[in-house]
């Protein structure tokens, strides 16, 4: 299998196991990258201390030992380790999946939620995941070890949801319950209350997490390319409606258009990293942009 492969939403559906599908996707942009994310040691030398029973022998200073006799460690400037809270939405919503795509929206956002947990794990920081639709369904507190992963897909692929969402009304509770602030990555539709939205987004940028929007839609919601006519079954308890496509597609691109303007003009004024994503979309440029996006907002390590 090819790099590029790796990293295409077709290929990734004949993947079996979420675990699985998030190491395809991030070997292959590792690969395609040409380096490694891994963080490591800071390389800025502040002082020494004495050894002490259990320390990693790896920063010994060996050259003071053999002028000294004495076992010292050189101790580097520390680095807040940085802690990501993944929340990925499961409302009914987003279990829709059009006749082009290869996954739904649910699906493609548990693959790019394990992808970036992948990512913080291999970096040696730390992740949680918290699953929601008009309420927090599951919690996993952060961790750095990478056996954590195994819990936090377990927990993506064993969430199941037939309710509606409420996106601002859990983004204000979890603004009280993430205690240790982070980057908070967002992994949702957006379909709902836009103004309580906006509200729960503002209400995470005030505990001073930093906030990224991963805005999922099918290809099918954003051009509204059906040629017949359709019933359109309605989720989240909004009604059937039989349409022709035709007559209602004009008015259909206004309204997306305009709710897009709205939601992405109202993340700018908070300071929140907007990301818009089809879920055609190849897994590896969605992580190049939001890794980029967060290189330049927090500067060189």
């Amino acid at each position: 299998m090819q790099v590029s492969e790796h990293l295409d939403p077709e290929s990734i559906s004949r993947l079996q196991g979420l675990e699985l599908r998030a190491k395809a996707i991030v070997d292959g942009f590792l690969s395609g990258m040409h380096r490694s994310l891994q963080r490591g040691q800071s390389v800025e030398f502040t002082e020494h201390r004495e050894y002490a029973p259990g320390d990693d022998l790896r920063y010994v200073d060996w050259k003071v030992f053999a002028k000294t006799d004495k076992v010292y460690l050189k101790q580097f400037e520390s680095e807040t380790n940085l802690v990501c809270h993944l929340l990925l939405d499961i409302s009914e919503s987003m279990s829709y999946q059009g006749d082009l795509s290869p996954l739904s929206k649910l699906e493609y956002g548990q693959c790019l939620a394990a992808a970036m947990a992948y990512v913080v794990l291999h970096q040696r920081d730390s992740v949680s995941l918290t699953t929601f639709d008009n309420a927090v369904r599951d919690m996993v507190r952060e961790s750095g070890n990478p056996a954590h992963l195994r819990k936090l897909t377990d927990c993506m692929q064993n969430a199941q949801s037939q309710q509606p969402s409420d996106l601002g009304g859990v983004f204000h509770e979890l603004s009280k319950r993430l205690v240790h602030r982070g980057i908070v990555v967002v992994v949702s539709d957006c379909l709902g209350d836009l103004d309580s939205l906006l509200s729960g987004l503002k209400h995470l940028r005030h505990q001073r997490h930093e906030v990224i929007v991963l805005h999922l839609l099918d290809p099918r919601e954003v051009d509204f390319r059906f040629s017949r006519s359709t019933l359109f079954r309605g989720l989240e308890q909004h009604p059937t409606v039989l349409a022709e496509p035709r007559t209602v597609r004009k008015a259909y691109l206004a309204l997306l258009a305009e709710f897009l303007e709205r939601l992405q003009a109202g993340c700018r004024s908070l300071q929140v990293d907007y990301q818009f994503v089809r879920t055609d979309e190849p897994f590896d440029q969605v992580l190049r942009r939001v890794l980029v996006s967060q290189k330049t907002q927090r500067g060189p390590r």
